[in-house]
């Protein structure tokens, strides 16, 4: 893939918001999922299929762009048209959805890196737990708290985890997750940054205090930059939309981007644009807009 698109500073005083069918029509959408594009219940609606179809159609190419895991893209994975592919792991992997999430493009977290986040946040935040996201699966701390728990799943401290011994050390790292049971998920966020921000990039889409680490550089905007250039489609051509602070490079990368009305503050000030909440169809009703537009 190209060289890696630093992503574009937001103006500190953002323009006024532009109805959709004031700017050129995108030749990207790039969409969240999790509070996003999927509905509460994790489904997507009759609505927004038949506007991902329309674009689509209209030649305008649509990415998914998630913090998930490619085992986790089943609920869109028949949404992906054309090209079949996603970006998945806030970046870290590029997949093609056409071939059961086969990794076409792997950006990791060093495991010498990730375990100097480990070592600096046990002393920084004691009671942090962890988790290690590899391409082949999720493994555990016995005190992480699992929302989908694989059944192959290793549970071990970190430190084993992230060993060279590790049965699954021929596997690359996509990122590191940090759980904390008290601290305030964006008071946690800016701690971890502090003391451990030089090992990898930082960033949050849970409502509670975890962190998901990458590759230093590795973002969802980076490797979205990386898939644009590929296909010769400028930032300016790009709309984005998101809801979580992981999508905010995303989003100030793009050239047009949205918030979801269920946004978190962060995203809400970082965009200009705004549409309904995730439970309203808001990605549905922008793109009917600019293809009526």
């Amino acid at each position: 893939m190209g060289a890696v698109t630093p992503a574009i500073e937001q103006p500190e005083n953002p323009a006024p918001d532009r109805s959709a069918s004031a700017t050129p029509r995108p030749r990207l959408i790039a969409t969240d999922l999790d509070g996003t594009l999927l509905r509460d219940d994790k489904t997507v609606s009759d609505r927004t299929v038949e506007a991902l179809a329309a674009a689509e159609r209209a030649g305008i190419e649509v990415f998914f762009v998630t913090g998930r895991p490619a085992r986790w893209m089943d609920v869109v994975s028949a949404h992906v048209h054309g090209h079949g592919l996603a970006i998945c792991a806030n970046g870290a992997a590029v997949v093609d959805l056409h071939q059961g999430g086969l990794l076409v493009e792997v950006r990791p977290l060093a495991a010498g890196r990730a375990l100097s986040v480990v070592e600096a946040l046990r002393r920084a935040a004691p009671g942090t737990s962890f988790a290690v996201e590899r391409s082949g699966g999720i493994f555990y701390e016995p005190e992480y708290p699992p929302f989908h728990l694989d059944p192959g799943a290793i549970i071990a401290p970190a430190e084993k985890l992230l060993d060279d011994g590790f049965p699954h050390a021929d596997t690359p790292v996509l990122k590191l997750l940090a759980h904390h049971k008290e601290l305030a998920p964006d008071d946690f966020l800016q701690l971890a940054r502090t003391v451990a921000g030089e090992h990898g990039a930082f960033t949050r889409s849970s409502p509670s205090a975890l962190l998901e680490v990458s590759g230093p550089g590795v973002s969802k905007a980076s490797t979205l930059a990386m898939c644009c250039e590929e296909r010769g489609i400028a930032a300016e051509e790009v709309v984005a939309f998101g809801d979580m602070p992981n999508d905010l490079e995303m989003l100030t990368w793009a050239g047009t981007s949205y918030a979801m009305a269920n946004a978190h503050p962060d995203v809400l000030a970082a965009t200009t644009h705004r549409t309904g909440a995730n439970t309203e169809d808001g990605v549905a009703a922008v793109i009917e807009r600019i293809l009526a537009g």
